[in-house]
């Protein structure tokens, strides 16, 4: 689902790190600090506002046409990160003052339709999915607020496993004391746990929209990767190692949606349906929406694409183009269903759409006409820094902080900004960023997997209009540090294969069912004479990896999937305890929760995988 590269430093190490990190939302951070010369030594400081705030004071001064300059550059920006990446598609909305400056879409849909791009056309917005979250859960809180009666609607359903989920959920009808960002999500999830049951009766709406529980980074998205639904996702949570609540922060998707769930419960109605009777609705985002059969059903919408290898694919770019990784662009198969994580990975929306929601934002909850859609207690507590998001490198560098859903920071001139970011590797880029002394916004979405481009698109654009000229050469920059994103994981990328391996123990020994308490049950199998599969993910819905020896009773699995970009290959060792046979897959063991005890009697699972 993601965080902003303009605003969380983040080092490079951990884009690069080759390892099984959930890569879902990622985004890298680059360095934000935008390098800032006066024109000439001496220059007259401009005056501060009447009344004005002395913590809401820039020493650069920003004149209307230096906006409107900008707002004319937007075409030539994207044009040029477009055709630096080869990008298919994208589209573009500018707000200020109130008013909708820009709204636009550039190159195709789709690399074998030729479809166009316009304003209305829609994108899935990953992780730009938290920040609209945060003002769904802003306006309920508003409305439970000022009203003690009427719930959203009938029939919340939180989701359901095996366990007890569904049937707190199905039976809630709200809370009489509503909703707040302290709010503990127990009082409306019951069956919520995490590992420590001090922090599971402590942790609020709160804490968990801004990555401050203690889960660990991405905590939960590699269940979603092997198929399990929202319910057993946030079930699973409880199994994971914490770190120090509310003084640590890692970036994590089911976190946010098991708080979206408490609200959604509290409210009396499901996420989807929440979300557009408090938000949408009021707003006219008739386009805009959380589910994925919604935006698959949109006849102007996007197709996802990824970088297919020119070696590969035998292409030099004529249809998608070719940028500077040397890969054209084909349409994604399969598309990224975000579902399972919908409030903070899966809305889909336009860039009219949002630039009204951007709008309403920056005119601290209120939407057309005046009326206060989002209460602005609630929402300036969401774009309040909550914890340090990015802690600095070095003396001079800037901190980066998130609040409820939003990055929040600190331009180079001064200024306040709220932005955010969203990926998917298997083919969606996002950005937004507004400045709220300008009363200035901007949202950059993409149809290819992330290169940067959007957030150098948004950088380039808050430049022009602080300084009218660019601070520093974003495109290159971004692309530089968000490339290793797409780069194989695992412990067994670029490593050799032995040219005489040892034999394994014979294959019927190593079949069988193996388990442990967070991923549940896998099953390895006889694939072929003398090769095994391993079957992973749920009863009904088992993704199924094929094992090739690699040395004794090392085998490896290559999976392609968002957290395990082509080319990922890790190793699956079989080991003999002294009372249990085990297997460790590395691909999934980045929580130490990779090892799984084989169950039942030895051997046995012999049929085709």
């Amino acid at each position: 689902m993601l965080r902003d590269p303009a605003q969380h430093r983040q080092s490079a190490r951990h884009a690069a790190r080759r390892s099984a990190r959930r890569r879902s939302t990622r985004i890298v951070a680059l360095g934000a600090a935008m390098v800032f010369t006066t024109s000439a030594c001496g220059d007259a400081l401009p005056d501060p506002e009447p009344g004005q705030n002395p913590s809401a004071y820039s020493g650069t001064l920003v004149s209307p046409d230096r906006i409107d300059f900008a707002i004319g550059k937007v075409e030539d920006i994207v044009s040029e990160e477009m055709d630096a990446a080869g990008i298919p598609g994208m589209a573009v909305a500018v707000v200020h003052g109130g008013e909708v400056a820009l709204a636009e879409g550039f190159g195709v849909r789709d690399v074998f339709t030729g479809d166009e791009v316009t304003a209305d056309t829609v994108f899935p917005l990953a992780s730009v999915s938290k920040p609209v979250s945060a003002t769904v859960v802003a306006a309920e809180i508003g409305r439970s607020a000022g009203s003690d009666g009427d719930k959203a609607s009938d029939g919340a359903d939180a989701g359901s496993d095996e366990a007890d989920a569904g049937d707190q959920a199905g039976d809630e009808d709200g809370d009489e004391d509503g909703i707040s960002w302290s709010t503990p999500v127990r009082e409306h999830l019951p069956w919520f746990a995490l590992s420590d049951p001090v922090v599971s009766e402590r942790v609020t709406v709160g804490d968990l929209f801004s990555h401050r529980s203690g889960l660990p980074d991405h905590a939960g998205d590699d269940l979603e990767d092997l198929g399990y639904d929202r319910a057993a996702v946030l079930h699973g949570l409880r199994h994971l190692p914490l770190s120090e609540f509310r003084t640590s922060y890692a970036y994590t998707n089911f976190g946010l949606t098991a708080a979206a769930e408490a609200v959604a419960v509290s409210a009396g109605a499901p996420w989807e349906e929440l979300a557009a009777e408090r938000v949408f609705d009021p707003l006219g985002m008739d386009r805009t929406s959380y589910s994925h059969s919604d935006l698959l059903e949109r006849e102007n919408r996007v197709t996802p694409h990824v970088r297919q290898d020119a070696a590969a694919s035998g292409e030099t770019g004529e249809a998608g183009g070719t940028g500077e990784s040397g890969g054209s662009w084909v349409p994604a198969d399969p598309e990224r269903n975000p579902d399972a994580q919908a409030p903070a990975g899966g809305l889909s929306s336009t860039v009219s759409d949002m630039a009204t929601w951007m709008a309403m934002v920056l005119a601290d909850g209120q939407g057309p006409g005046g009326s206060q859609v989002v209460a602005s207690e609630p929402l300036r507590e969401a774009l309040t820094p909550q914890v340090v998001s990015s802690p600095p490198q070095a003396a001079n560098d800037r901190t980066g902080s998130y609040g409820y859903g939003f990055n929040i920071g600190d331009t180079s001139s001064g200024r306040v900004q709220w932005s955010h970011s969203g990926a998917f590797a298997m083919g969606a880029a996002t950005a937004m960023l507004m400045v709220p002394s300008l009363d200035l916004g901007i949202i950059t979405l993409s149809n290819a997997a992330p290169v940067g481009a959007v957030e150098a698109v948004n950088a380039r654009f808050a430049d022009l209009a602080q300084y009218g000229d660019p601070a520093q050469d974003w495109g290159t920059l971004y692309r530089e540090a968000i490339s290793p994103l797409l780069d194989p994981v695992g412990d067994l990328v670029g490593e050799r294969q032995p040219s005489d391996p040892a034999p394994s123990r014979p294959l019927y020994e190593l079949t069988g069912t193996y388990r442990n308490d967070y991923f549940g049950t896998i099953e390895v199998r006889r694939a072929a004479e003398d090769e095994l599969a391993l079957a992973i993910g749920p009863e009904s819905n088992r993704t199924v990896w094929p094992l090739e020896h690699w040395e004794d009773n090392v085998f490896a699995a290559s999976p392609s999937a968002e957290n395990f970009p082509a080319g990922s290959r890790g190793s699956v060792i079989f080991d003999d305890d002294d009372a249990d046979t085990t297997v460790t897959l590395s691909l999934l063991d980045e929580n130490g929760l990779g090892t799984f005890t084989r169950v039942g009697g030895e051997g046995g699972a012999d049929g085709d995988a």
